[in-house]
């Protein structure tokens, strides 16, 4: 499959044609003057491990692990971080001293990173999270470690219930219920669930969202906006889509490899252009 191949990191995932990590490597590249050629690579839903130990046969040095292939990839690892064993869920591969793979997980500290830089989020704030699927593992536990207290809304309980079970150990995080909750309201609201069938009338009770309360949108696609839509609907002062979150945690993956966090503002400005 990488005969010829002229690239040492790229993004495996399917699909992963929307993808924006090339991108936004490229000019991570350009701006250091490190050497990083960089692709993406679409995966057959039954044949990951063996592109993935093709490519680190080859020359591969690094990848990035997007959807469905996070949990996945866990396991491909001969190594983790702490925040990946944490998480269960990996999504940066580094081949270290072309003996073993280490398995990172960036989501997290890239979506505080973009919490922070937007003034979204304080220690201590109350955050509910809607859905419980692999893509909210990655960002559980650095925003517990800040001090956050997290509320899980899914419409699955079983799943909600997992998560919370896995995560409380590591701080405040409770199973949403709007029958027993003591807060009067969010201060922010992160979607991660990735598609919806349909529009939603509401995501959350308005009634737990006051003027101040902030929305995230894990998502970036330009096709995929219901949760933004709905923020407009409901006049939301403070609101933000997913590609910050990408940049940042392209940043720190790229930081795992080369030893450089590359600056990011600006990139993040481009892509909203």
């Amino acid at each position: 499959m990488f005969k010829n191949k002229n690239f040492n990191y790229a993004v495996f995932g399917n699909p992963v044609n929307h993808s924006k990590s090339p991108k936004i490597h490229s000019l991570f590249s350009q701006q250091t003057g490190i050497s990083h050629i960089y692709t993406s690579v679409n995966v057959p839903l039954d044949n990951f491990n063996s592109i993935l130990c093709n490519f680190f046969k080859k020359d591969g040095y690094g990848a990035n692990i997007t959807a469905p292939f996070k949990q996945e990839a866990y396991y491909f690892c001969d190594k983790l971080t702490k925040r990946a064993t944490i998480a269960k869920s990996v999504n940066t591969f580094k081949k270290i001293d072309n003996q073993y793979i280490l398995g990172d997980n960036t989501d997290g500290v890239g979506l505080l990173s973009d919490l922070t830089r937007l003034n979204f989020i304080k220690k201590k704030c109350s955050i509910l999270i809607i859905g419980a699927g692999g893509a909210v593992r990655g960002v559980l536990f650095p925003l517990l470690s800040f001090g956050c207290s997290i509320f899980i809304l899914n419409r699955t309980l079983l799943n909600s219930k997992k998560l919370v079970t896995q995560f409380q150990k590591y701080g405040d995080i409770n199973i949403f219920d709007e029958n027993s909750l003591k807060i009067k309201y969010f201060d922010l609201i992160i979607n991660a669930t990735s598609k919806f069938s349909e529009e939603k009338e509401d995501f959350v009770p308005l009634s737990f969202i006051s003027s101040k309360t902030c929305f995230y949108d894990m998502n970036y696609q330009i096709d995929n906006r219901v949760f933004i839509d709905w923020c407009l609907k409901i006049k939301a002062n403070f609101f933000s889509n997913g590609i910050g979150m990408l940049v940042f945690q392209a940043a720190y993956s790229f930081f795992l490899w080369h030893n450089v966090l590359p600056k990011t503002d600006y990139i993040i400005d481009i892509l909203k252009k």
